[in-house]
């Protein structure tokens, strides 16, 4: 089917083509019959087009080309017309093309949207419409299918993640990790536990955002509007000044000719299309030209610590545990919470598999809302979730020792019931993005002088997390109401950004400049009241999107400048009588595909604000970052050592084990990444030198490292004294904190830079 911007530009090329032949074939009254069918064809379309404009309650520049066309007939210049035509209808095929290719990402999306999933239930498969998925259900997925819901994987998979967060590779996702809907399964057939129903997951939320974005203008059409309060009047007025002194109508002509505002029309629109494009391709929706032009104008962010600064979902942190090794108690747990939707569990999964614990399926599993779930595994019955429910006959002194030392670090805490007893607990926290510090530097980089948290968390650990990151301004304990009051209180100093994620950030993302929600584990309420969306767990992405945003605004603006700078100095020749018609329209079509070339330079991909790791290279940085994630467990159990450190012989085994890891595994990972890392990323970073402090701590880490085998071989040949306690605990907690400093500075330096990262 052909577009009525394809036919019109071919039939007014056809006719201006046909009359040029006729003028060199001699056949001059032909050739003006012609060029007279092709203005009337402009000035038809220039018709419809100004109707469209009125109906739509208001009249914008397009009047201009109008009175021009118009013009060319009452004065008998069929030339300058058919060149008219010619160029209206060349920038609506402009237009149109670059708009389709600025929505190929978008469209992409919802037509991808999953339409029915395979429900497994008694042994049978069933293929089922993806509205009548409920919680609970175990689906499967085969190679090649979209994956219908949100969920929690039940076997290991990959996954082709591009539609969602623009990354070409696979990722590899093991069991009990959350796989979102839209993504596309790129291995074996996997099963998995829907966690969400349809209409509340990732995808869904997006293709609704999706189709809000399409519905959006961008407000250069207003803006067009205003400018011809201005620019269509002084047109009318030189235009008639030049006939009144000149007594020369075609004069009057000629100025409205060369005054055609297609760089206005079609330029600045073109490159707020394809701003939206590439933010489309950064991992965000932006819900209209609006939205980008106000993400552009940016100077104050707010955000909510939980998603932005942390990661959003809590990760086991410690397992204490009482008459039963932590693993096995891990295990028992972990086994269970396989096959339960609760948040928490997907938590204690993943951790499991972090730590090489071989799960098993359970039986009888029943879940008691608000309590916990229960089952039996590998024929032990198990319980998780709430202390009371645990321990309804009172809790014992270990337990309650560990709940007050989870208040003390903010932490959650999951309780473990084996065989009728409490056996462990388990402590969890939303950890520190690790690439929250380099977040922020990229944002106020890319323009914003002002980082405001605003939390509802309490002001202590508020006021830590907002000094460790460097935000200039920290606002705790605020509910949503309060949330709305910050954002209008910031607004007075200028534009402001808001990011959060949950439902009681919606009402602040709402009353913000422009509101930024995170998508891929946010609220529906939050996405909806938002009018930027980021469809990837990255917020480091919303930098180069501001980035995006600031281009296609500067491009829309140099296309006006310069094509209405250069139409406004040819209505100047025009008028002094120095350009005929013809010879105008022509200069005008010049200067109409140089303001459009402008504006098309927004559709090349801009530079990344943040740095990422080449393709060649990330695989290495991969493999790196696997051996960090193992190496962190050593970290821990540097810590674990030192707090059960007594003087029994058992202790100094304990000493000795550690040290063996320390030695054969964290040590030789150090030295790798000086040797093989280390040069790598200097590439990225811009020089070695910025990788300095990283070496100089690895040297420290190797030292402490050495005092401790030289401590442990000095106390071998007898039994532990008080003193020798006290040695090995100040050398193991100070080693403990210098790993702990310097894995973080590695997970931000380093592995934040690459897809995937430690996020």
């Amino acid at each position: 089917m052909v577009r009525p911007e394809h036919g019109s530009f071919v039939v007014s090329a056809a006719l201006l083509t046909v009359g040029v032949v006729a003028v060199a074939l001699g056949q001059a009254d032909f050739a003006d019959a012609v060029w007279w069918l092709a203005t009337v064809l402009g000035l038809g379309l220039s018709t419809v087009w100004l109707v469209q404009e009125v109906r739509a309650g208001h009249v914008g520049v397009d009047v201009v080309a109008w009175l021009a066309l118009l013009g060319t007939l009452l004065v008998n210049e069929p030339l300058a017309g058919a060149i008219i035509t010619l160029m209206l209808t060349t920038g609506r095929l402009l237009e149109a093309r670059a708009q389709s290719r600025a929505e190929r990402e978008l469209t992409l999306l919802v037509s991808r949207a999953p339409q029915t999933a395979r429900r497994m239930s008694e042994g049978a498969i069933d293929k089922v419409a993806v509205d009548e998925v409920v919680q609970g259900d175990r689906l499967l997925v085969a190679s090649g299918e979209v994956v219908p819901v949100d969920g929690r994987l039940l076997s290991g998979g990959s996954f082709d993640e591009s539609s969602l967060t623009g990354e070409p590779e696979p990722v590899s996702r093991p069991v009990g990790d959350d796989v979102r809907s839209g993504v596309v399964n790129a291995g074996p057939q996997v099963e998995m536990i829907a966690t969400t129903l349809a209409a509340d997951s990732t995808y869904s939320q997006i293709v609704r955002l999706v189709e809000q974005a399409q519905a959006s203008s961008a407000p250069f059409v207003r803006t067009a509007d205003r400018f011809a309060a201005i620019f269509v009047p002084v047109t009318l007025v030189l235009a008639g000044g030049a006939w009144w002194w000149s007594g020369d109508p075609v004069r009057a002509v000629a100025v409205l000719v060369v005054a055609t505002p297609c760089p206005l029309l079609l330029a600045a629109p073109i490159a707020i299309m394809s701003g939206l494009s590439q933010a489309a391709r950064a991992g965000a929706v932006v819900k209209g030209g609006a939205a980008l032009e106000q993400l552009a104008e940016g100077e104050i962010l707010l955000f909510d610590k939980t998603g932005t600064l942390t990661r959003g979902h809590p990760v086991v942190t410690d397992a204490i545990a009482h008459d039963i090794d932590p693993d096995d108690c891990l295990r028992l747990a972990a086994s269970l919470e396989q096959v339960s939707p609760h948040v928490l569990a997907g938590a204690i999964v993943s951790h499991a598999r972090q730590r090489g614990v071989q799960l098993s399926m359970p039986t009888d599993v029943s879940e008691l809302h608000g309590y916990g779930v229960g089952g039996v595994v590998e024929g032990r019955e198990v319980r998780v979730g709430r202390l009371d429910w645990i321990c309804p006959q009172g809790v014992p002194p270990w337990l309650r020792r560990a709940a007050r030392r989870a208040s003390l670090e903010g932490a959650l805490t999951v309780f473990v019931g084996v065989d009728g007893a409490p056996a462990c607990a388990l402590l969890l926290s939303d950890p520190l993005r690790p690439d929250a510090h380099r977040m922020l530097r990229a944002l106020r980089n890319a323009g914003l002088h002002r980082v405001v948290l605003v939390t509802g968390d309490r002001a202590e650990a508020a006021e830590s997390l907002g000094r460790m990151v460097g935000v200039d301004a920290v606002h705790a304990e605020t509910d949503p109401a309060e949330k709305v009051a910050v954002v209008l209180a910031e607004s007075r100093l200028g534009a402001t950004v808001m990011v959060g994620d949950g439902i009681n950030d919606a009402p602040a993302l709402a009353t913000a400049s422009v509101g930024v929600a995170m998508a891929a584990h946010g609220s529906t309420a939050s996405s909806e009241s938002a009018d930027v969306v980021l469809t990837v767990d990255r917020v480091d992405r919303l930098a180069d999107v501001m980035a995006i945003a600031r281009r296609s605004r500067r491009i829309a603006r140099q296309s006006v400048f310069v094509g209405m700078g250069l139409s406004a100095i040819a209505m100047g020749v025009a008028a002094a009588g120095y350009l005929p018609p013809a010879v105008g329209a022509l200069s005008q079509e010049v200067i109409d595909v140089l303001a459009i070339a402008v504006a098309l330079t927004a559709l090349r991909p801009p530079p990344q604000v943040i740095p990422q790791v080449a393709e060649a290279d990330a695989e290495v940085v991969r493999r790196h970052l696997a051996e960090h994630l193992t190496v962190a467990q050593t970290v821990e159990r540097v810590r674990g050592v030192a707090d059960g450190l007594g003087e029994g012989p058992e202790d100094l085994a304990a000493v000795r084990g550690l040290l063996i890891e320390l030695e054969t595994d964290l040590v030789p990972h150090e030295l790798a990444e000086e040797d093989e890392l280390f040069p790598l990323m200097s590439r990225t970073m811009g020089g070695r030198e910025v990788l300095a402090g990283l070496s100089r701590t690895h040297a420290e880490i190797e030292h402490q490292v050495r005092r401790l085998r030289r401590l442990v071989d000095a106390v071998a040949d007898g039994p532990l004294d008080g003193d020798d306690v006290v040695d090995l605990r100040r050398l193991l907690y100070g080693l403990y904190g210098v790993m702990r400093l310097h894995n973080a500075q590695e997970e931000e330096e380093l592995y934040s830079l690459v897809s995937g990262g430690t996020g």
